[in-house]
């Protein structure tokens, strides 16, 4: 065979080679794109059922004003909105940094012998039902206390937000690359700084993630919440008192056989989307400075004498 036959046979195969990896390649990214429109399909469903039922619901009395007489349609959930705000704000003071501190230990100091137990407690915790971490709220802090209150609501958000906060943590730390640490010492930093100030700033990213996720998932829990809080048609009057907040109200009014209760609790769900929704964009718009390069921020660390 010539030399001419053999390049022509050559580019005959490289042709075909490609075009069997670009037909792989399409029929793969159709695959895909269908699997997302089947995930988008049914949130869109629901988004839009939330928007129409509930959009005529919102006025500025039904955001600010306390709940009416049932079956009456008068009223609002402002006492519900103060009381989802104050509680998620609770929960994620107390699960948040002992999510991050978990992670950290998990990531960063996993080869101890107290990592493992750390690490299957966590992972059991992410497994329980809500239900029984309202339970066990309702038996530490309620009974002893002998009332119900925003501590216990804010107690029982925070275990089921820690092991989130904590998974997502150690897996964004993993995910820095290990040259990082090694640079950190190499300039001489101590292993906690190298952790706080190099790891931790790379994985930004991801940790911001993990907070919002925990706060998205404490925002419509409703079943720890009935267990603590109880429930109020009254504005906040103090951190040893019952409050009303938005998932208990949205349940107590899909239980009640009025067109005017159900119209309020699709408009409370879409209060609840928009706060969810707001805190995430608020979140992510505060995190997404612009960011100095790596070794920059390291060397201006060790000139300002940080060990």
């Amino acid at each position: 065979m010539s030399v001419s036959a053999k390049r022509a046979r050559y580019r005959s195969m490289f042709r075909q080679n490609v075009r069997r990896r670009l037909a792989i390649d399409k029929a793969v990214q159709g695959v895909v794109f269908a699997c997302v429109i089947i995930a988008i399909i049914p949130l869109g469903s629901i988004l839009a059922q939330v928007i129409v039922s509930g959009a005529s619901a919102i006025s500025l009395e039904f955001l600010t004003a306390v709940p009416g007489s049932a079956g009456s349609g008068e009223g609002g959930v402002g006492p519900a909105i103060q009381g989802t705000l104050i509680i998620v704000g609770l929960a994620s003071l107390i699960g948040v940094p002992i999510g991050i501190l978990s992670g950290v230990f998990l990531s960063e100091y996993g080869t101890s012998r107290l990592a493992s137990p750390v690490r299957f407690f966590t992972d059991v915790f992410m497994q329980f039902p809500s239900i029984i971490m309202g339970i066990f709220a309702f038996f530490v802090i309620v009974l002893l206390l002998g009332h119900f209150s925003i501590w216990a609501g804010a107690f029982a958000l925070s275990l089921i937000m820690f092991p989130i906060v904590a998974r997502t943590t150690e897996e964004s730390l993993r995910l820095v690359p290990h040259t990082y640490r090694e640079a950190g010492v190499a300039l001489g930093l101590k292993k906690w700084t190298i952790t706080a100030r190099v790891v931790m700033a790379a994985a930004k990213n991801g940790l911001v993630t993990g907070i919002l996720l925990s706060v998205s998932r404490i925002s419509g829990e409703t079943a720890p919440l009935i267990m603590t809080i109880l429930g109020s048609s009254q504005f906040f009057g103090g951190f040893d008192s019952p409050v009303d907040a938005l998932p208990l109200r949205i349940w107590r009014l899909s239980l009640l056989p009025y067109d005017s209760a159900q119209l309020h609790g699709w408009g409370a769900a879409l209060v609840l989307i928009v706060i969810i929704l707001v805190v995430n964009l608020a979140v992510r718009y505060a995190v997404s400075g612009r960011r100095a390069g790596f070794l920059g921020t390291l060397i201006k660390w060790k000139a300002g004498g940080t060990r």
